[in-house]
């Protein structure tokens, strides 16, 4: 698109734009001033600025994907002083009127910037809350593959010879991968179904075993990070260690772009919907948010039914009221996402003080 440039660069402000490679400069009336793809590069950046600032005053950007390939370009524009706005994608209306491409996309980023709508602040990715999603990516993908391999050591005895079957016949899980850590087949048989379930399951349990190491040597880097970044958060009645990592990389190292507890529930997907119609006053289950948040808040309230005095009385009482228990659980996130709220943003300066 070839770029209108303005008369007076110094007098005018304009707001930028960015999908993927594609950045693009609209004016305070929306009109598209210009568009250009440059290399997702620290020289590629830096060259995006360049271009934007030539067109005025840069007043705000807005970048696609600031958590994933945005990142980079976020973390140049705020060290040069740039407001950054995280723009979500359009819906799904608008981009079936409007059409799909890079450059479109990056005008409407930049159109939602300059209007505010469907932005918000992007998250810090400098500090200890950014090591501690890294590490906790690591043990996320541990889990899930130490899961998977359990499934399937379980399957294969299933058609397994029966000898084989007879000797893991009812182990429970741990006995199970231990029994068949154990195994010693013939290697020069491997021809053989039965020597290869027994070499197959050899090599699985060895992998979960591995795993189960891999995963207990990220927790102890993961506690006492977690401690250090917010001591009453773990010590909070029902959190720990993994719950509060997980609700602290949800709120991110600038938790002040939180601007209320209802909006950290909403982020949680713990604040329900209005559904009213009428004389009709009701709410559905919100299906929005960081899910595995909300499933962190779920932990914390089937920890507290079961050892909390107050949770158990609250549920006595909401179930008299003729509420089931998913909806007394729901009522219970929400209460307890109020409660951590307060802890996570206050922690800090209740510490520096």
């Amino acid at each position: 698109m070839t770029p209108i440039t303005p008369q007076d660069t110094a007098i005018i402000e304009v707001a930028g734009g960015v999908d993927t490679h594609t950045a693009a400069v609209i004016d305070m009336v929306g009109r598209v001033l210009g568009s250009e793809q440059f290399p997702a590069t620290a020289a590629g950046y830096q060259a995006l600025l360049s271009w934007m600032q030539g067109f005025g005053h840069l007043v705000r950007v807005g970048v696609e994907g600031t958590g994933a390939y945005g990142a980079g370009l976020t973390r140049l524009l705020r060290e040069r002083g740039v407001c950054v706005a995280e723009v979500d994608r359009p819906d799904r209306k608008a981009r079936r009127f409007q059409g799909k491409s890079d450059p479109i996309d990056a005008i409407a980023a930049a159109k939602a910037a300059l209007a505010g709508e469907r932005t918000g602040t992007p998250k810090q990715r400098d500090g200890r809350i950014e090591a501690l999603r890294n590490l906790r990516v690591a043990r996320r993908s541990a889990i899930d593959q130490r899961a998977a391999v359990q499934r399937q050591i379980k399957a294969l005895p299933v058609t397994a010879p029966e000898e084989l079957r007879a000797r893991l016949r009812g182990l429970p899980a741990a006995k199970l991968v231990a029994a068949c850590a154990g195994l010693r087949p013939d290697l020069c048989d491997a021809a053989a179904p039965a020597t290869a379930a027994q070499i197959a399951l050899r090599s699985l349990a060895r992998r979960h075993q591995q795993l189960t190491a891999e995963i207990a040597g990220l927790d102890e880097l993961l506690q006492p990070l977690v401690a250090a970044i917010n001591p009453r958060l773990v010590a909070a009645s029902g959190v720990g260690t993994d719950v509060a990592g997980q609700l602290l990389v949800t709120a991110g190292e600038n938790h002040d772009r939180l601007r209320s507890e209802a909006a950290f529930a909403m982020l949680c997907g713990a604040a329900p919907i209005p559904a009213s119609s009428g004389k009709t006053t009701r709410h559905r289950l919100n299906r929005g948010g960081d899910r595995q948040a909300n499933a962190a808040l779920y932990r914390v309230v089937l920890c507290r039914l079961r050892w909390d005095p107050r949770t158990r009385a609250y549920m006595e009482r909401r179930t008299k009221e003729g509420l089931s228990k998913k909806e007394i659980i729901r009522c219970l996130k929400r209460y307890i996402a109020r409660e951590l709220y307060r802890i996570i943003t206050t922690g800090d300066h209740e510490l520096a003080a």
